[in-house]
């Protein structure tokens, strides 16, 4: 049923039915219920692409992340979602791996004239970007901690966190405690390995270089350095990671060498994904609140569109340590002998 047949039953303009559709607070409160009763009773669903040709809004954002493996962009993708439902929008959802799919991901939001965009990928520099910026598209960059002219930031506080879950491990014992981060550049793994390296300092603790590896945001990452931390002449007593499919990487790595967390070592995630409440044991993190984020997200997006001439704005996003099964007091004299059985 087209937009002529609605008007004639509710016995106003088509004109009048296209400002009930789009929200228009100019038609009169009674004749809008009138056109939405007949709306519902024919289940009349708008077509976005004549809305998006006359009004030159689409009611999409776009979301760009880095990874659709990882669970967490897929409990932010819900979250940001769900908001977006209840202002009547949709969310375009693509993925970049690389600079050339980033390049292909933005062609399509452009194509789909999306209201703004969310990139959450930091590893990619402002450049690739430009073409939203150009045709004054709203941007919101997810831990790169600068802002541009028409393009906002929210940054994870993840210094809060690190620090929290230091002190932690040190109220229980330890003093010689690793990290696995992400691997060399996204702008986030650099922000998340000094955020570990304050925390060790902000608790008085040495900071060990030959401590800190390199992971890949994946279980085999947590695995594969987990191994190589633990054949150390003097391993850590505890870990941190950058995420937390790298502490399950390390939980399982460890449960290959014969050892568990956290008898042998202890193990704090990052991100706080469901995963890690079921797991066994379940996993000590630092939980990064996606429905906070994707809030505030929305926030800065708003911001940018209605100053798309002027610098966006920098927010951010608090982060807690959730203590679950997989730290506890360091057991030295057992993992010194541990240590030594495997050497020999």
């Amino acid at each position: 049923m087209n937009m002529r047949e609605i008007a004639r039953r509710a016995g106003v303009s088509s004109a009048t039915v296209s400002r009930v559709i789009n929200g228009s607070t100019i038609v009169r409160e009674d004749t809008a219920q009138r056109v939405r009763k007949v709306l519902e009773e024919v289940q009349f669903i708008p077509n976005p692409s004549a809305t998006t040709l006359k009004y030159g809004r689409s009611k999409t954002y776009g979301l760009i992340v880095p990874d659709m493996l990882n669970p967490f962009f897929a409990e932010f993708f819900g979250a940001f979602e769900d908001l977006l439902v209840e202002i009547d929008h949709e969310v375009l959802l693509t993925s970049a791996q690389t600079a050339e799919k980033l390049l292909k991901s933005i062609r399509r939001m452009l194509m789909r004239q999306v209201d703004g965009a969310v990139l959450m990928a930091s590893e990619f520099d402002t450049q690739s970007v430009e073409p939203l910026l150009r045709r004054r598209v709203p941007l919101t960059t997810v831990d790169r901690r600068t802002v541009h002219v028409g393009c906002s930031d929210v940054s994870i506080d993840y210094e809060l966190g690190f620090a929290e879950a230091v002190r932690h491990l040190v109220s229980l014992g330890h003093t010689r405690v690793g990290y696995i981060g992400g691997m060399k550049g996204p702008h986030t793994s650099e922000v998340r390995a000094n955020a570990f390296k304050l925390a060790i300092r902000g608790a008085g603790l040495t900071l060990h270089p030959e401590l800190m590896r390199l992971g890949n945001y994946r279980v085999s990452g947590g695995e594969r350095e987990v191994t190589a931390l633990m054949k150390e002449a003097e391993p850590p007593t505890a870990i941190l990671t950058a995420n937390d499919l790298t502490a399950l990487g390390a939980t399982h790595g460890l449960h290959r060498l014969g050892l568990s967390a956290p008898r042998d070592l202890s193990i704090i995630g990052l991100d706080d994904i469901l995963l890690t409440e079921v797991c066994q044991p379940p996993l000590s993190t630092i939980r990064t609140p996606r429905k906070r984020l994707a809030r505030v997200c929305l926030e800065a997006l708003d911001f940018s569109k209605a100053n798309i001439e002027s610098k966006g704005v920098q927010l951010s996003v608090p982060t807690e340590l959730i203590v679950r099964e997989t730290t506890g007091a360091p057991r030295r004299r057992e993992r010194t002998s541990k240590t030594s059985r495997r050497k020999s």
